[in-house]
């Protein structure tokens, strides 16, 4: 059976418009796929959902790039942050939801991201060709939630360095099949109902071509380097 994976990144829940939306999403796919899927979700503020990545994890990163053996505690810091990318790399697609925190992604988004993006998991590298993502095949959608800044808006509203650094993350990883979907009543306009509706009509739209997807996945494969 498909699995997606939805990732709140959120700390609001009930009182969240980016998880609302992610669910309405989720409720979209699973009304117009024929096939049926597991719903995994991964609620990265609730406590002891990542491992930390300091010192001793640090250390076996680069015990792995230079080819040197892990110490004992390294081992383990390492099996740790492999469980998280494990958890990432089993499921077939993925929706994340994603509210801008001053102009960046939330913290704990940022620290999943860290702990997962290794050599010899989520990427490979080659000296004469660069990086090249190991998840191929795999698809995603976002929606990215914003209260003042919006596309359009002077400076002074904020800039956006959220959905770009996300997007480049996933390109990065070898998803390069993923969809972004904005929600932004901005101060300046003030329209939260209609803006809300033009991006659950999106959400909409993209759930058909989505399930679509999914009902295929079974024949994804993880690109092993």
């Amino acid at each position: 059976m498909p699995t997606l994976l939805h990732v709140n990144a959120s700390p609001r829940y009930a009182n969240s418009d980016s998880l609302r939306l992610a669910r309405h999403f989720i409720d979209a796919v699973q009304t117009a796929g024929p096939e049926s899927f597991e719903v995994e979700t991964l609620n990265l503020f609730d406590d002891h959902v990542l491992p930390a990545f300091g010192r001793v994890a640090a250390a076996a990163k680069m015990a792995v790039f230079t080819g040197q053996d892990q110490t004992p505690e390294q081992v383990a810091a390492w099996e740790a942050a492999r469980a998280v990318f494990d958890q990432f790399a089993s499921a077939d697609a993925y929706v994340f939801n994603i509210p801008m925190w001053n102009a960046g992604v939330p913290y704990v988004l940022k620290q999943w991201i860290d702990v997962m993006t290794q050599p010899g998991w989520s990427f490979g590298f080659d000296p004469g060709q660069g990086y090249r993502g190991l998840l191929e095949g795999k698809h995603a959608l976002a929606v990215h939630t914003s209260g003042v800044y919006a596309p359009g808006v002077p400076a002074a509203f904020g800039s956006d360095f959220s959905s770009t650094f996300f997007a480049d993350w996933l390109n990065f990883v070898g998803i390069e099949d993923a969809v972004h979907v904005r929600f932004a009543p901005t101060v300046l306009n003030g329209d939260v109902d209609g803006t809300r509706e033009v991006a659950e009509a999106e959400l909409l739209d993209a759930a058909i071509e989505f399930a679509g997807k999914l009902s295929t996945a079974g024949t994804l494969q993880l690109v092993n380097d």
